[in-house]
Formats: structure tokens, sequence, C-alpha cells
């Protein structure tokens, strides 16, 4: 037999341990056919559309009847809107238009959020849903069944404090139509978007002026779009109608959830 010297089998033996241990390193787990977790889902909307031109002509007319007082030269100044300032128009962009009557002004704010969420494994969806639900929770809506009587909590009369409250108050005139039969409060909407809400906020603006706004917020895909419409009369003794800006509000946002689906 063959004389092997010590230090030769030494190396073989070691040779042949180490060479078993090859598949347990990093390679292994680059071999083709490894698991592999795949990222969340990106959403639906990757860029947002022009929010100055997201209201018709024919709708801002109704919205803000102020604008047909002016000359024509500042008409179409004023149906063109003031774009909001912002620093990337893919995540967020707004418009806002205003008027002024003889009886009161009136504005229509619009605010496009679109949501990315940089957790790969949270998607868009879920991250705009997250964001939606704390501006929900941000506008204290009421809790309960609406009922006939809840009609007298949420009327006031010219001479009763406007609510400062943050979670908004639907207080109106006795003449408002419908008081004691609909839900005028804050509240959720059903067929709007994934989600949405409503806000009536009647606050003092200065000394007398009662200022209204009535907010509609909405969730379309990663897509959160807030609609706020707003009157404050000439005269002290006039409330804005909470049944007029609330109608006029989601029929605004309805239209806008037609335009995200087209």
């Amino acid at each position: 037999m063959a004389y092997v010297p010590g230090v030769a089998l030494l190396a073989v033996l070691t040779a042949g341990c180490t060479g078993g241990t090859g598949t347990e390193g990093p390679a292994a787990a680059n071999k083709p056919g490894s698991p592999s977790v795949a990222a969340a889902p990106s959403g639906k909307y990757r860029t947002l559309p022009e929010p100055c031109r997201s209201i018709a002509r024919s709708t801002l007319e109704d919205l803000l009847p102020g604008i047909a007082e002016l000359p024509e030269n500042q008409q179409e100044k004023a149906y063109r809107g003031t774009a909001a300032v912002t620093y990337d128009t893919d995540r967020r962009v707004g418009c806002q238009w205003k008027s002024e009557a003889a009886d009161s002004s009136r504005s229509v704010v619009l605010d496009f959020e679109r949501v990315v969420s940089y957790d790969t494994s949270v998607s868009d969806d879920d991250r705009a849903r997250e964001v939606y639900g704390k501006k929900e929770t941000a506008a204290h809506l009421p809790s309960g069944t609406f009922t006939p009587d809840d009609a007298e909590k949420v009327t006031a009369s010219p001479s009763d404090s406007p609510s400062d409250s943050p979670s908004g108050s639907a207080q109106g005139t006795d003449g408002d139509a419908g008081a004691g039969s609909e839900d005028l409060r804050p509240r959720t909407l059903d067929g709007l978007g994934d989600a949405a809400f409503l806000d009536d906020l009647l606050t003092r603006a200065g000394s007398s002026a009662q200022h209204r706004a009535v907010s509609v917020v909405f969730r379309t895909s990663n897509v959160i779009v807030t609609v706020r419409y707003s009157e404050q009369p000439v005269l002290a003794s006039q409330v804005p109608d909470s049944k007029e800006l609330q109608e006029k509000a989601q029929a605004l946002a309805r239209k806008l959830v037609d335009k995200f689906s087209e």
C-alpha cells in the first residue's frame, strides 16, 4: 500500500468536509425556483387630472352665480379658477373658484391626493384607505340613527350662535326645507366611490357674518378627493342653507367620481 504523508491526507479530508456545505451558502438562496415575496400591488391611478379643468363651466355657473355679474373679461378669469401651489403634481393638486354676489359670497375648492405606499408589503389602496380613515375620524361624525326629533338639534334660529366645534354642525334656519324629515348632519355617504363622508360646519366669520362650509370627501382606489363648497351671506341675520349646499356639493362629487371612471 502506498504511503500517504499526514499533511496530504489532512488536506483531502478537509476538502471533503467543506464541499458538503456548499448548498447552505448565499448562492443557494438565489437559485432558480427559490420562494420570493411578491410586492403589494400599486394603485389604479398613476397620475391626477388637471383640477382647474375638472368642473364644467355650466356647473360653475350654478355653484357660483355671482360670476355672471362680473364684466365678461373678468368672468373668464374667474371661471378658470386658481390652482393650488403644490410641489409634486403627481401626488397632490387643487383648484379654487370664488364669486361675490350682492347677497353672498361663495367658493368651491377641489383637492386631489394620490396616495403612494413606500412599503412593498402594503398596497397603495390599503395606504389610501388608512389616510381616508384618518380624515373621517378627524371629522367626528355623529353616531346613531337619525330620527325626526334630531332635526331640532341641528336647526338654529338666526339669533343662535353657530358652532365652533371641529366636529361640524349642520345648523340652519327654521325655514330649511326638509329639516324635519331629512338627515342633514355630518355623515357617511353610500354609493360614492369606495368610501365617502360629508361634513357640514357653520362658524362665524369675523364679528357677525355666518359662514357655512360643506365638505364631501371620497376615496376611489388610491386617490382621495375633497370637495368644499361654502357660502357667507352679507347680512348677519342670514344663515346659509345647509340642504342646498349639501345637495350641490354631493352632485359635484358624483360628477368627479364619473370623471375618474372614464
